[in-house]
Parts: structure tokens; C-alpha cells; sequence
């Protein structure tokens, strides 16, 4: 599969690196230096760098990973987006990540979802810190992977991102609609919360258990 990254920090870079290693083909783009990005493309196996542009062209699925005040910026200059299935785990946050600028009645995933419409949009990676992911990528032949939820409108889009994580090293836990991104949003804020200022490492995942079944 093609995957273009728009928005190689820590989340879009770390991930990016683990589809490549789990066999896709991927692109990095859109990072504080050039440089970056060609470490990133060198430290993974068959990746490249470009600019976003150049990563959505021919992609099979996008991955949007910036801070919500880049986002118009990183989709400009991505241009005209047709058939890519986009997956966001960028939250709608404000210019010092204190708060969410978007939710209740909307989404920031709702709110990307119309910007780039008709593009299908999943929201998906934003409720786990980057901290834990190469550990779960090299702990994916365990039965008991952590879960990972996600949410989006299209079933065609929601399969190709549910491979996307169980790629990864998560169990896919199918949250809904687009719309119930208006909770995993901000059950995002509550695991960072958990990761960066509770007593424990931010190397953290969660996993949710069907007891009955």
C-alpha cells in the first residue's frame, strides 16, 4: 500500500517508520527541516521523503499528522485530494495544547472531514502517545495487543485503517461514526494526561475487554 505522511514529527515520523516496516510503501513529508525527513526516509526500509504534495500523489491513504493550527497549511500544499482514504490523529487543539478548540457539538475530525470533503476521513493513532508505539509494533505477535480505537463513516476507509493498526501491533476497536469523535478526542486528552503527568512512564497503551464474551 501507498501511504503519504503529512506531518513527519514524532507521531506521523514513528509511524510512518513502522508501516514501512511492516512492508508499506510510504512517504515522508512536511517537517521542520529537510533533513529530518531524509533521516526518516534512511532509518526505513524502501521510504522516501518529498513534499506533501508529492506524498498524496498516487497514495492509497494519507496519514494527517500536525498541529491543528497547520492544517489548512499542510492540505494546501498537499493539493487537490481525490482517492486517498485520509486517517487523522491530529486533535483540535489550541496554540499551546491546553485545551480543545472544537467539541460537543462537532469534532476537529468532523471539522476535517467537511474541509476535505469528499475525501473519506478516519480518525484514528490519536489516543496513544507516541512514546509507546515501537513497543507495540515489537510486541505484535503477543495475543494480547492493546486496543486502539477508531471511528469514520466509510466501511471501505474503516477496513484499510483497521489493517493499518493491527500492522502496528493494536487491536482495532471499531468506535462508530465520524461523529464519536467527539468522545475519543477527548478521551485523547485524558491518556496524555495520564502519560505525561500521572507516576507512571508515557510509554502507555490501553485495551478494552469483552468479559462475557
Amino acid at each position: 500500500m501507498r501511504i503519504g505522511i503529512l506531518g513527519s514529527g514524532l507521531m506521523g515520523g514513528k509511524l510512518g517508520t513502522l508501516f514501512a516496516r511492516a512492508g508499506h510503501e510510504v512517504v515522508f513529508s512536511y517537517a521542520r527541516s529537510d533533513e529530518k525527513l531524509r533521516r526518516l526516509a534512511c532509518g526505513a526500509p524502501g521510504a522516501r521523503c518529498g513534499t506533501p504534495a508529492e506524498a498524496a500523489r498516487e497514495a492509497d491513504a494519507l496519514l494527517l499528522a500536525v498541529h491543528w493550527s497547520r492544517l489548512e497549511e499542510v492540505l494546501q500544499q498537499a493539493g487537490k485530494l481525490t482517492r486517498a482514504v485520509l486517517i487523522s490523529c491530529s486533535l483540535p487543539m489550541n496554540a499551546d495544547d491546553t485545551a480543545l478548540v472544537v467539541g460537543h457539538s462537532s469534532s476537529g475530525a468532523e471539522e476535517l472531514a467537511r474541509m476535505v470533503h469528499p475525501l473519506r476521513v478516519v480518525s484514528a493513532f490519536g489516543t496513544v502517545p507516541s512514546e509507546v508505539l515501537f513497543s507495540v509494533f515489537d510486541a505484535r505477535a503477543k495475543p494480547a495487543r492493546p486496543s486502539l480505537v477508531y471511528c469514520g463513516d466509510d466501511a471501505a476507509a474503516k477496513e484499510l485503517c483497521a489493517g493499518l493498526i493491527r500492522d502496528v501491533g493494536f487491536d482495532p476497536v471499531d468506535a462508530g461514526p465520524l461523529r464519536n469523535a467527539r468522545y475519543t478526542e477527548p478521551f485523547s486528552l485524558l491518556v496524555a494526561h495520564l502519560a505525561y503527568e500521572g507516576t507512571g512512564s508515557p510509554e502507555l497503551a490501553y485495551r478494552f475487554e469483552d468479559r462475557a464474551g
